[in-house]
């Protein structure tokens, strides 16, 4: 049996091939179920973001679930099969292993070391646990994949810097003020950065967050979004001294706020911080604001300065995380290996256990006097011969697991304990009699 990964993502299909792919939550109980009636899929997981729709699995014949899989693609997307192999990757046993682990590990993400992935990982998990499509050969995979995803993180930091405008505003925020729940936030205009910095800010438990825009029913309708409050645009110079963090996306022109404005204010607050992110282009917030004493001001250069170096910080992450990855792939395969063993090992046990079985019998019968004691005694003596016998086959074929060339070697060691060879003596005996 064979561990597998098939499917599609940012990589191999752009987004009007994925977007017509894209399963809803609601649905991936019953594709689940689909895919796990072919009789060649023993075990499956779908994993369905924005950026990758894959279906994991355990099967003895790749040919009849790839096209298995690619039918429900294709059912799905209503696009051809022959159409959807352009943009299908497939990858079978160790390949799929290090893909597996490295999407857990957001190391195959669009944005490297980015958070999402790792609870889209484990929710598609635990999908398919209660659809009981998982059994032990994923369900230890999955685990080991999650383990790896957690030790790169904590080993590596690799998603500690901020790598999105968004993120490094509230990264640079927190660094300002430190604690940030008795912290007002006002949003300025209603661009989509903006708007995306403010709920990273919100999600941080700030105190409160207000919404001015020129337009103030669309003030009113992000700020309800918030749990904020919609401040009309012309008052929005009296709101001023209230804001901590100032978020500014706006269509202006020409600066709105300007260094006049923060002159007076910084008096009612008694020098207080303020930090401003002018994401706007051209700029909102004029530059001379940033030699006032406790004003911050940043603009969509500065941020992106900030992340580019992030970037780069997490390549070098990544690096490392791909020197730790190779490793515990190599571990599980070694696990995987030694589970392919095991039956040959059991096969051998249960006839070295006939064999105790049938010569204590004939020993007994011949021994009638033996008392329960003795014949206990002697019984534990054959278990402890055969376990010495066989532990070094045993320890032997354990290792070989580990070689590419496993299969033959238990085809070795299964023909040396075969029963083939008690009937060959048996006929060469019959044979010696005529």
């Amino acid at each position: 049996m064979e561990i597998f990964a098939i499917g599609l993502n940012y990589k191999t299909a752009p987004v009007e091939i994925r977007e017509k792919l894209s399963i809803k939550e609601d649905e991936l109980q019953d594709v689940l179920n689909k895919l796990a009636e072919n009789p060649y899929v023993y075990e499956t997981c779908l994993l369905s973001t924005c950026n990758r729709v894959e279906v994991y699995g355990v099967t003895e014949n790749l040919k009849e679930a790839e096209e298995w899989i690619l039918g429900i693609f294709s059912s799905i997307s209503g696009i051809d099969k022959e159409s959807l192999k352009k943009h299908i990757f497939i990858y079978e046993g160790r390949d799929a292993i290090k893909h597996i682990f490295r999407v857990s590990a957001s190391l195959d993400s669009m944005v490297i070391g980015e958070p999402q992935i790792v609870c889209q990982f484990k929710d598609s998990f635990s999908i398919a646990k209660e659809s009981k499509t998982v059994r032990h050969i994923l369900t230890k995979l999955f685990d080991k994949a999650l383990n790896v995803s957690k030790k790169i993180r904590t080993s590596t930091g690799i998603g500690k810097k901020a790598v999105s405008i968004s993120y490094a505003a509230v990264e640079l925020a927190k660094k300002i003020f430190g604690d940030l729940s008795d912290k007002n936030v006002l949003l300025l205009g209603a661009g989509e950065m903006a708007e995306l910095a403010a709920r990273h800010l919100a999600s941080t438990g700030v105190k409160h967050i207000f919404v001015s825009n020129r337009t103030f029913e669309k003030a009113v309708q992000l700020a309800k979004e918030f749990g904020g409050s919609a401040i009309s645009f012309n008052k929005l110079f009296e709101f001023l001294p209230e804001a901590d963090i100032i978020i500014v996306s706006t269509g202006a022109k020409e600066p709105i706020l300007r260094k006049e404005h923060f002159l007076k204010i910084n008096k009612e607050r008694h020098g207080e911080p303020i930090f401003i992110i002018d994401i706007s282009v051209p700029r909102n917030v004029s530059d001379d604001v940033n030699e006032i004493e406790n004003i911050y001001l940043y603009n969509i250069d500065d941020l992106k300065t900030v992340v580019d170096k992030n970037l780069q910080e997490r390549k070098v992450a990544a690096a490392a995380a791909e020197i730790i990855l190779e490793e515990e792939v190599s571990k599980f395969e070694r696990w995987l290996n030694q589970l392919k063993v095991s039956p040959t090992i059991a096969k051998v046990r249960n006839f070295a256990d006939e064999i105790r079985e049938y010569q204590l019998q004939k020993l007994f019968s011949q021994m009638p006097y033996l008392n329960e004691k003795e014949r206990e005694n002697i019984d534990l003596a054959m278990r402890a011969v055969i376990n010495k016998l066989l532990h070094r086959p045993t320890m032997y074929i354990k290792d070989k697991a580990q070689s590419e060339d496993i299969d033959i070697y238990i085809q070795i060691f299964e023909e040396m304990f075969s029963r083939k060879w008690d009937y060959r003596k048996a006929k060469e005996k019959s044979k010696k009699k005529f």
